[in-house]
Order: structure tokens, then sequence, then C-alpha cells
């Protein structure tokens, strides 16, 4: 059953979507128990609704390269800086599940420089940061200190386009006072298995 007042915007009913829509909805249903209020939000516009989950999942889902919680610090991380409610609670909670640490979502989102991070993930966040709050001043010197790092090209793009692509997400979230679901405050505070939401 939907939550009230998750957005300023309508939000239709399950069985008016179209059959690729609510099947999205009721599988992440399932998968984790309830329905993550950002896929009820945009159900309304079905066209925008497949573009935006698309390139979700090729950003986020992907296998090689960033490992899936890396991805998830840059969105917390960048979110935090937009002041993004919805993404913070939300990514945070999933950055709990996929690090299985109960602590440092709450630390990225405050203060990533004060976060236990590793070198390499403060290199990541740094230059996710400066692609969120600056990006017309990213140099060829940014990438040199990636590449020590580790970080491929193909990795430095991901980088890029997730601080990117959740710039529009947050800035989206922001306008319709999108709402995090209350599930989200409580995932992954005790280290335990559970499922990430999408």
């Amino acid at each position: 059953m939907p939550e009230l007042d998750i957005s300023r915007f309508a939000i239709p009913a399950l069985e008016e979507l179209p059959e690729d829509i609510r099947s999205r909805i009721e599988f992440v249903h399932q998968k984790v128990g309830f329905i993550p209020n950002i896929f009820l939000a945009l159900a309304h516009r079905p066209n925008e609704f497949r573009a935006f989950f698309g390139y979700h999942d090729a950003l986020m889902d992907k296998v090689n390269g960033l490992t899936k919680a890396e991805r998830e610090m840059i969105v917390v991380a960048t979110s935090s800086i937009n002041n993004c409610h919805y993404c913070v609670i939300a990514h945070g909670a999933i950055l709990r599940i996929r690090t299985k640490n109960p602590l440092i979502a709450d630390q990225i989102a405050i203060n990533y420089q004060g976060a236990d991070l590793d070198a390499r993930q403060r290199a990541m966040i740094d230059f996710a940061v400066k692609v969120c709050t600056n990006s017309s001043s990213t140099s060829e010197e940014d990438f040199q200190g990636l590449h020590k790092h580790g970080f491929t090209e193909d990795d430095i793009w991901d980088i890029g386009a997730i601080a990117a692509f959740f710039a529009m997400s947050n800035r989206l979230a922001n306008m319709a006072s999108l709402k995090p679901n209350r599930e989200f405050y409580e995932m992954g505070r005790n280290p335990q298995t559970e499922q990430p939401a999408s």
C-alpha cells in the first residue's frame, strides 16, 4: 500500500500502470517488502520512468569496475551536498547493506572527509564531489590522481556519470518533495543479510 503524501505530484494506482512498469514495481516490492517511493513518484510519467531506471541500472548494477558499495558511496556523498533528503536516506540504507557497516552512510552524509574511508575511496569521492559542484574545473591532474589509485578510464567515467545522474535525480526529488520510506531509516543498522531496494 503506497504511503500518503509521498510527493507533491499525483501517485497513480498500480493497476492503471503499463504492464512493464507495474511488473518492475511488483518485483521490487516482493524483493524488499515495500515499494520505494521513487518508483511510485515516477510512475505517472511512464517514458521518463523507463529512461530513468534504464540509466540508473546501467550505472548502478554493473558487475565490473567500481563495486556496488563504492557506487552507493558516490550517491550518498553527492546527494548530501545537493541536500536531497530522499537519496541520502534511501541510498544510505543501501550503502549500509552493501558494506555491512551501520556507520559508514551517516559518516559520508555528514562529512565524507572524516569518514572511515581508505585513500582510494576518498580520491573517488573527491572527484565525484568535484563533478557535483564544479564539473568545469575537472582536469587531467584529477585523472592522473585517480589512475594512481588504480581507477581505469571506465571507472572514472562511472564516477562522473553517477555524480551527474544523481545530481538530476536529487533535483527532481527535491522539486517533487519526495519523502523517503520509513523502512529505509532502519535498514542495515544492525549488520545482517538484507536485500537492497534497487
